[in-house]
């Protein structure tokens, strides 16, 4: 299938400028590095028509919808984007509401905040509004914007919960479906600060064709045509591929029984390097070997 949107999926805690503050103007030089190349400001380059792009932020996510939703409009004016607006979806039976699904298809770009990603996936899957936002995704130039729980859930397998110090003991990991925009990967988010790597190893290890995103704090992917992946922002990148496992002891032990894993390979990306998921190929944007 040629995808004609692009994925920006982040891994929490973006790093958009202190506009909590009443002085927005005098904090703003402590942000310059961001404003001029951080992940909001890559959203607007990446949407179709740029500063003019529509854009809606789903706060879905989030137990605090009315004091994040504004949070994000803010940063993304100040960033140049005016026609940004809050698009609350608080119970399963709005996602059918015609006002809500005309909004959507008017979109240019969907900003999802964090959250409880079930929560996301409880109120949105199998409705009118995800089956519009899939087909968006799919055949128009369309921008599918994530951070934690808005990343976590784009892919068809959802992480949704699983203890970060004991995610290598079977059965501490739980998985579900998620929004179903990219197949094949399984996304984690405050990968690095949390300590979540073993999350992404008994993810993978259970089904060694899905690739293990795991994705730093202010650090992203931006994926097009569903398959060309840079990384995006100040962190790392984490990628697990589990297509030469040689052994594992995952179906002999019990529930709650550490797991081993034989020959796991990882990845580490940083800004601008990329990553191909017909070849499995990493390209290093800066490499000593260049």
């Amino acid at each position: 299938m040629n995808i004609q949107g692009k994925l920006i999926i982040i891994g929490g805690a973006v790093d958009k400028g202190s506009f909590t503050e009443t002085d927005l103007d005098k904090n703003a030089p402590k942000n310059l590095n961001f404003f001029e190349e951080g992940i909001l400001k890559r959203i607007i380059k990446e949407s179709k028509n740029k500063e003019q792009s529509r854009i809606e932020v789903i706060t879905t996510a989030s137990k605090i919808p009315r004091e994040i939703g504004p949070e994000y409009v803010k940063a993304f004016r100040y960033l140049g984007a005016e026609n940004v607006d809050v698009l609350h979806i608080e119970r399963r039976e709005q996602a059918s509401e015609t006002e809500i699904l005309d909004r959507l298809k008017s979109a240019d770009v969907v900003m999802f905040t964090g959250g409880d990603q079930l929560r996301l996936t409880s109120i949105l899957g199998g409705t009118p509004f995800d089956e519009i936002l899939i087909s968006k995704y799919r055949n128009e130039d369309f921008v599918y914007a994530g951070t934690s729980a808005g990343a976590a859930a784009a892919s068809n397998s959802m992480i949704y919960q699983g203890s970060s110090s004991e995610a290598l003991l079977k059965g501490e990991v739980k998985i579900t479906s998620g929004l179903g925009l990219i197949d094949d990967v399984v996304i984690d988010t405050h990968f690095v600060q949390r300590g979540r790597i073993g999350r992404l190893f008994q993810a993978v290890v259970g089904n060694p064709k899905v690739l293990g995103i795991g994705l730093g704090e202010d650090t992203g992917l931006l994926i097009t045509n569903g398959r060309q992946m840079e990384a995006i922002g100040s962190g790392l990148v984490i990628l697990v591929d589990g297509r030469e496992v040689k052994d594992t002891n995952l179906t002999q032990v019990e529930l709650g029984q550490p797991i081993s894993i034989n020959h796991l390979v990882t990845h580490v990306m940083s800004n601008h390097d990329r990553f191909d998921l017909d070849t499995f190929k990493m390209t290093i944007h800066s490499s000593q070997y260049v």
